[in-house]
């Protein structure tokens, strides 16, 4: 059997009992180790599951899945996902490939940062398409997820973006020169994708075009969610560019229409409580 086992967004004991019990009678453990990553590292999750854990970043996972699946078909192997287990596409992947050899699989799975927004008091039902905000370079700044940004807003939805990771990425240089030496991880602030966005809107403006999220769009900048130090901040998009957070993951959420309790709830949040007393917060649409 193959066990998809989602951890949960904290540390190591949010692993569901179903999960534990599953990750308990394994052979092998791997542990997904790029779409997203947990407060505590590979050492404490060991501790607790009382298991050797097996990383298995971009590279295995997508170019060498039948080794995370050799004999599968005659003991059981799990592959941890940090939050739920099909956050991420690769993990479909998996699963079709264990369909075809003949392995069974099964699920389980956890609270996952696509339903844990939920804290911030933004309802989940008005929560439109889920967008990726990537690092940009000095030649690559793809503006893309803006536009689907846009369409939420004109749809009255909220957009949840999900901000970029880097870990174990090589340099042009290094790739090239098929060198396996890698950079330093590297995560997405709040205020980092703040700044692409404000970027957008005024290269937007200067082609002539008045966008529909500006400086004074209400967003929610949320970091480390389901952590002891959770932060939740709730302000302009321009606020956002500031905010402090902390350390990482971080998401950021751009407002569609509210509802007065979304609003409500935000206020519990709010950076600069005189956005209030302004009536920013009261421009829903």
């Amino acid at each position: 059997m193959l066990y998809l086992v989602g951890l949960g967004l904290g540390d190591a004991k949010d692993i569901t009992v179903k999960g534990l019990e599953a990750v308990r009678r394994c052979r092998r453990v791997y542990l997904e180790a790029y779409t997203s990553v947990l407060t505590v590292g590979k050492e404490a999750l060991e501790e607790f599951y009382g298991k050797e854990l097996i990383l298995a970043d971009r590279e295995t996972v997508e170019q060498e899945a039948d080794s995370i699946l050799k004999d599968a078909d005659v003991c059981d192997v799990a592959f941890l996902v940090v939050g739920d287990p099909f956050g991420a596409t690769t993990h479909s992947d998996l699963v079709l490939r264990a369909v075809k050899l003949g392995i069974p699989y099964q699920v389980i799975h956890n609270a996952s940062i696509m339903n844990a927004v939920g804290c911030c008091g933004l309802q989940l039902y008005n929560f439109g398409e889920t967008v990726s905000i990537v690092f940009w370079t000095d030649t690559w700044k793809p503006e893309s997820f803006f536009d689907k940004i846009k369409k939420n807003r004109q749809n009255g939805m909220h957009t949840l973006c999900l901000l970029d990771i880097k870990v174990k990425e090589q340099s042009l240089e290094n790739l090239m020169k098929g060198r396996k030496i890698y950079e330093p991880p590297r995560y997405m602030s709040v205020n980092q994708a703040a700044e692409q966005l404000l970027d957008i809107i005024r290269n937007r403006r200067l082609q002539g075009e008045e966008p529909e999220i500006t400086e004074n769009t209400i967003c929610v900048g949320l970091a480390r969610v389901g952590a002891p130090d959770q932060k939740i901040a709730s302000g302009t998009l321009h606020q956002m560019a500031t905010v402090e957070l902390g350390g990482p993951l971080h998401s950021l959420i751009i407002t569609g229409t509210m509802h007065p309790l979304e609003l409500e709830m935000l206020k519990l949040f709010s950076v600069d409580s005189s956005n209030f007393d302004n009536n920013v917060f009261q421009k829903t649409t």
